[in-house]
């Protein structure tokens, strides 16, 4: 049983780089949310589908390997249509803006602001 202000709030990271992986799944099982992780767009899918409306939000890396985030953006947003997304990236605004362009909700650009992110997230979960 939870007070009813601190409302479930549930992610799903999506990050090849597993350093990067563990540093963000630490932060937000931290900061109060239930985090899944998975390593790549592929896996990432098949936990949507299998977790059908579990999540909230998606956080996403834009570049990985097998199907980028832009890729996995699309599949998600034409698939789970309320489902809001993060993008993230260490390559700059190009990129950046194909993710916005398939409707992610934000890009942030690494090195993370994680407390930035966690302030937008708040923003964007009632």
């Amino acid at each position: 049983f939870m007070p009813q202000k601190q409302r479930y709030k549930s992610l799903l990271i999506v990050e090849d780089d597993e350093d990067a992986l563990v540093h963000l799944e630490k932060f937000f099982t931290l900061a109060g949310y239930q985090v899944e992780i998975a390593t790549g767009g592929l896996a990432a899918l098949q936990i949507l589908r299998d977790k059908r409306n579990t999540f909230q939000l998606l956080i996403s890396d834009l570049v990985m390997p097998n199907i980028s985030g832009v890729a996995l953006i699309t599949a998600v947003k034409k698939e789970f249509s309320d489902m809001k997304i993060i993008a993230i990236t260490g390559y700059g605004e190009q990129i950046a803006d194909l993710a916005l362009a398939d409707k992610a909700e934000a890009v942030f650009l690494k090195p993370l602001d994680l407390t930035g992110i966690e302030v937008f997230i708040d923003g964007i979960i009632e």
